[in-house]
C-alpha cells in the first residue's frame, strides 16, 4: 500500500519557523566564520614572513612594528591592506608582526608605549625611531607611510580623516610629550 499523505502536514508551523531560522543562522555564521579565518589566515602569513625585530632594526632597512592580537577586529580588518603594502614593499622595507599578547613581546610593547592596536612603529633605515600611528590605516595611507620611509621623507599627516588617529612623528612626539610634562594630567586651566 501506498502513503499518499502530504509531507507538508508532517511538519508543523513551529517547526517549519525553526528550520528556516536554523537555515539562515548557518548561512550568516559560515560567512561570518570564512571572513574572520581569511582575516586571521592573513595576520599568520603576516607574521610568518616577519624577521625578529632586532634583524629588521639593523639590516639597512626602514621598518614597521605592527602591534597586533588575533582577537583585534581591527587589526583583521587592516589585514588585507597591510598584506598588500608589504607584496609591494617587501625588498625595500621591513614588517614586523608583534602579537601583544605573546609575553616574548612585552619589553616592546612597553618601550614603545603600545596602548592600543593596531598601533603601527616606524623606524629609518638605520633603525632609529620615526613615529608612530595608532588605528586603522587604509591601502593608500599604508603606501604614502611606506614611501616617505623609504625615501626618507617626514611622515605624512593623516589629521584630515576623519576615522583615522593622526600620525605621530618623532618631532611631533618631543612636542606632545613636552606639554604632558608642562601641564601635567591633573593640571585644569
Amino acid at each position: 500500500m501506498i502513503d499518499n499523505s502530504n509531507p507538508d502536514k508532517d511538519l508543523g508551523l513551529l517547526q517549519k519557523t525553526f528550520l528556516v531560522f536554523l537555515s539562515l543562522f548557518l548561512v550568516v555564521s559560515l560567512f561570518f566564520f570564512r571572513s574572520g579565518f581569511k582575516a586571521n589566515a592573513m595576520l599568520d602569513q603576516l607574521a610568518k614572513n616577519s624577521l625578529e625585530p632586532d634583524i629588521a632594526l639593523s639590516n639597512g632597512k626602514p621598518t614597521v612594528f605592527e602591534f597586533y592580537a588575533d582577537w583585534c577586529e581591527a587589526c583583521k580588518e587592516m589585514a588585507p591592506d597591510m598584506l598588500d603594502a608589504e607584496k609591494l614593499n617587501s625588498k625595500k622595507i621591513d614588517i614586523v608582526l608583534l602579537n601583544v599578547d605573546n609575553p616574548r613581546w612585552f619589553d616592546l610593547i612597553d618601550k614603545y608605549d603600545v596602548n592600543g592596536i593596531p598601533q603601527l612603529t616606524f623606524f629609518d633605515d638605520k633603525g632609529e625611531f620615526k613615529g608612530f600611528s595608532l588605528g586603522v590605516r587604509k591601502s593608500i595611507e599604508l603606501n604614502e607611510i611606506f614611501f616617505a620611509l623609504i625615501n626618507n621623507d617626514e611622515l605624512p599627516s593623516f589629521s584630515k580623516l576623519s576615522n583615522s588617529s593622526n600620525l605621530i612623528s618623532k618631532n611631533n612626539l618631543k612636542e606632545l610629550n613636552d606639554n604632558i610634562r608642562l601641564e601635567g594630567p591633573r593640571v585644569h586651566s
